[in-house]
C-alpha cells in the first residue's frame, strides 16, 4: 500500500490513537474504512440525484406516462 500524509486536528488524532477501543487494528484501518464508507455515500447521493431527475422528467412528460400505463396493462 502507498503512504499518504495528512494534517488532522487534535481531537481526530486522539480518536485515531484510541482506535483499538473501537475494534480496529490501527489508525490506517479506521481511515481506509471511513473513506470507503464516504465513497459509498457519495455514490448513493449521485444515484438519488439521478432518480430525482428521472422522476421530474416522468412527472412532466404525459406521453411517457401513457406509454408506461399501456405497458403495465399488458
Amino acid at each position: 500500500m502507498k503512504e499518504q500524509t495528512f494534517q488532522l486536528d487534535d481531537l481526530t488524532i486522539q480518536f485515531l490513537e484510541r482506535c483499538q477501543e473501537y475494534g480496529y487494528q490501527d489508525p490506517s484501518e479506521v481511515v481506509r474504512i471511513a473513506l470507503t464508507k464516504f465513497k459509498l455515500a457519495l455514490s448513493a447521493d449521485k444515484l438519488q440525484e439521478s432518480a430525482n431527475l428521472y422522476a421530474e422528467v416522468y412527472e412532466s412528460d404525459r406521453e411517457l406516462q401513457e406509454l408506461t400505463n399501456l405497458g403495465s396493462e399488458e
